[in-house]
């Protein structure tokens, strides 16, 4: 079976994608008009009617207050660039996270206006959403967002509109470890599409509490020594690493990202990358 590959910029042998997501302000709540709780919760509290759950908001403005100096100063000292998936809504409530992320370099990415389900939105709600969330994001960082994320779930014009809104890149696949083009969606308007992991993604925390930092860490150095492996082998691969202010920036979790990032730069030949560069690379590699 032919394995896929890609040539990375100056031989590396594998592409690291730091993905930062951030949900803190744009999730459910009464208060934003929603008709109940969010029901992502460490605590798996959840009750349906229109109440308010203050004990999770207050869980989810950890992240703001607490994780993210915490991973900013990390992906700082390291000298990281990292693909920042924001409900745009988040950086409404949090310019100063926004003026973070510009200050670093970075890169926002759509994760929605809000932090909701799209795909329950028939095709004109899902456009204006989009619409939204790309004029948010230019309000905040200054640029607008190239690359979409959506809350799980996506609808069968998801693609097709991100492509007439403009974005060069999706990321609701999970197919492999090689970016690739869709050239099937719309006929004649190819849209790169840069897989996602959720194997390494810190979210395992929050769904299975016997999870611990040291088997998070143990797994996502494993992944990334088999893909190096593979890279030095002559297949290089990419490996995403999901991230969220409120469940890594925790005091007893940050330790596991801080020792991952030190293991990856022990490694010569990995590029590290925002997701769009890795989407545009496809492109010179790879013309659409």
């Amino acid at each position: 079976m032919r394995e896929e590959r890609i040539d990375w910029p100056g031989g590396a042998k594998l592409a690291l994608s730091i993905v930062v997501n951030v949900e803190e302000g744009s999730e459910q709540s009464v208060a934003r008009g929603d008709k109940g709780m969010e029901q992502v919760d460490e605590l798996g509290v959840f009750v349906k009617g229109p109440i308010r759950n203050y004990a999770n908001e207050s869980n989810y403005l950890y992240g703001i207050k607490a994780g993210a100096p915490r991973v900013v100063k990390l992906l700082r000292d390291y000298d990281v660039a990292a693909s920042w998936t924001v409900a745009a809504q988040s950086l409404e409530n949090h310019p100063e996270l926004a003026e973070a992320i510009v200050s670093l370099g970075h890169e926002p990415v759509s994760h929605g206006w809000r932090w909701v389900h799209q795909f329950r939105m028939d095709e004109d709600q899902e456009r204006a959403f989009i619409r939204k969330a790309v004029a948010s994001l230019e309000a905040t960082c200054g640029v607008r967002p190239y690359g979409w994320l959506s809350r799980y779930l996506l609808t069968d014009n998801t693609r097709r509109l991100l492509i007439e809104e403009g974005f060069s890149y999706h990321m609701d696949d999970f197919s492999g470890d090689v970016p690739f083009w869709d050239r099937t969606t719309v006929p004649g308007k190819p849209i790169a599409v840069v897989p996602y992991q959720v194997d390494t993604n810190d979210m395992k925390f929050w769904t299975d509490p016997a999870y611990s930092p040291d088997d998070w860490l143990t797994y996502a150095k494993r992944s990334f020594d088999q893909l190096y492996r593979e890279g030095e082998a002559g297949n290089p691969k990419m490996m995403s690493l999901g991230l969220h202010l409120r469940i890594i920036g925790r005091p007893g979790r940050i330790w596991a990202f801080e020792e991952f990032l030190r293991h990856a730069k022990a490694h010569d030949g990995v590029w590290i990358a925002t997701r769009k560069g890795i989407a545009d690379h496809l492109a010179t590699v790879d013309p659409a």
